[in-house]
């Protein structure tokens, strides 16, 4: 670095100084601090909640601090750790095998929506955005699905997620970041496209496909609505479905019993739907620190241009 560009980049230095001054970090970490603490209540009002007898619930509201402690709502979910476990089993296996198949599919689509001497790419951009935006419908949907006989059949979890449009703009705005030289070299060294896609653009897409693996393992890893459709073996069940219908018939129990007079043991419904909360939700808050630098690297692509 020259001398020129040291006393511009120290007087840079000094003129930031001012304005992220002490007072200026302390008032920026408590405020960071306050919204970090807004942002963990909910979650600690659930997990407190699970932990909440059901009376107590519907007496008091929901407390930080379980007025009564109760492990029943847990109880109830792992009556049968085998039906839980093999639900547990469906879903990461979905999961596992959907994000990664998307993933694949959606950074080939992308790498080809880039490249300029792709001629057609704008026409198959549009053919994607205006399939997204205007869909055939839930109808077409299940007979399209029947028809290719894949009713009980856990394809019918994995194809709905497969494609997302919103993750290939992601990964062509990445691509499109790159620098233009690195395809032309691999060309230059006599790789063909595969090799380039493989060897050279997706190691460096790290944080793009990080950011696509997580909305799509979101995706499946809450997957029921298409399992309500088409699965009605019990054995294929997803963790969320499974968790819904158990909840949805302790809702009918005690509706039952309450129109009927029937006495029966109260069902702690309120905890209940919390304690199913934690009960899906802790493998996804273990895994994002885990991530969370390539989601906010990949989310950030094409922010800042200079």
């Amino acid at each position: 670095m020259s001398k020129k560009n040291k006393r511009k980049a120290a007087a840079t230095e000094a003129a930031a100084s001012k304005y992220y001054s002490k007072p200026f970090n302390v008032f920026a970490i408590f405020w960071v601090s306050i919204l970090a603490l807004i942002s963990a209540l909910p979650f600690l009002l659930v997990l407190s909640g699970s932990f909440t007898d059901n009376t107590a619930i519907l007496t008091y509201g929901y407390q930080l601090i379980p007025p009564q402690f109760s492990l029943e709502a847990y109880r109830i979910v792992f009556r049968a750790p085998e039906v839980l476990l093999r639900a547990y089993g469906v879903t990461i296996f979905i999961t596992v095998v959907g994000t990664v198949t998307s993933v694949f599919l959606t950074s080939m689509a992308a790498y080809v929506l880039h490249r300029k001497d792709f001629k057609h790419r704008n026409i198959f951009a549009l053919i994607f955005f205006f399939t997204t935006i205007f869909s055939g419908g839930l109808v077409p949907f299940f007979l399209l699905y029947t028809s290719l006989g894949l009713q009980n059949n856990i394809l019918a979890l994995i194809f709905p997620h497969l494609i997302g449009f919103i993750n290939i703009v992601i990964m062509r705005t990445f691509f499109t970041s790159l620098p233009a030289a690195i395809g032309e070299s691999g060309k230059i060294d006599g790789a063909n496209d595969f090799t380039i896609y493989f060897r050279l653009y997706l190691p460096m897409a790290i944080p793009g496909l990080a950011t696509i693996g997580l909305f799509t393992a979101l995706a499946y890893w809450n997957e029921w609505y298409n399992a309500m459709l088409f699965i009605s073996d019990e054995r294929l069940y997803p963790l969320q479905y499974l968790l819904h219908r158990i909840l949805n018939a302790a809702r009918f129990a005690t509706t039952l019993a309450q129109r009927t007079g029937t006495t029966m043991a109260a069902m702690p419904t309120e905890s209940l739907k919390l304690a199913m909360l934690m009960v899906t939700i802790g493998p996804v808050v273990f895994l994002f620190p885990f991530i969370q630098r390539f989601f906010i690297r990949g989310l950030t692509i094409g922010a800042v241009k200079g």
